[in-house]
């Protein structure tokens, strides 16, 4: 393996690794659908919780245990959010190249939440496919 086929393959690592990166917090941080839960509304869900399981079956038991997992991790997350500035950077410094290599077009990277404002600053054009 040449030199410079090893170093196309670490360039094509590293773009991978900040595109996956970048896409990951994208999907993670849409905001989900109905309304908002509140640190209250986790507490009297809790309540709820603790009260139902004392008279449930064992699947309505299991299903309980789990819902009050997830709210306690949500509870504990508190809302955390993820600084994407860097991540957004990685990813306009890689994504045309990226995008050509791959044969990703303009309307791919905007159907699965990319903004156009970051396309554009990546160079990416809707003439691209």
């Amino acid at each position: 393996m040449t030199d410079e086929h090893k170093a196309a393959l670490a360039a094509g690592r590293f773009e991978g690794r900040a595109v996956r990166d970048y896409l990951d917090v994208l999907r993670n941080s849409k905001p989900k659908r109905g309304r908002k839960r509140t640190p209250d509304s986790i507490a009297k869900r809790l309540t709820a919780i603790d009260a139902e399981i004392l008279d449930a079956d064992p699947i309505r038991e299991l299903k309980l245990v789990q819902e009050r997992l997830d709210l306690q991790a949500e509870l504990a997350a508190g809302g955390d959010t993820v600084d994407i500035t860097e991540l957004e950077a990685e990813f306009i410094k890689v994504a045309k190249a990226y995008s050509t290599r791959n044969g990703i077009s303009y309307a791919a990277w905007r159907a699965i939440g990319v903004e156009a404002a970051v396309l554009k600053a990546a160079h990416i054009a809707r003439s691209d496919s």
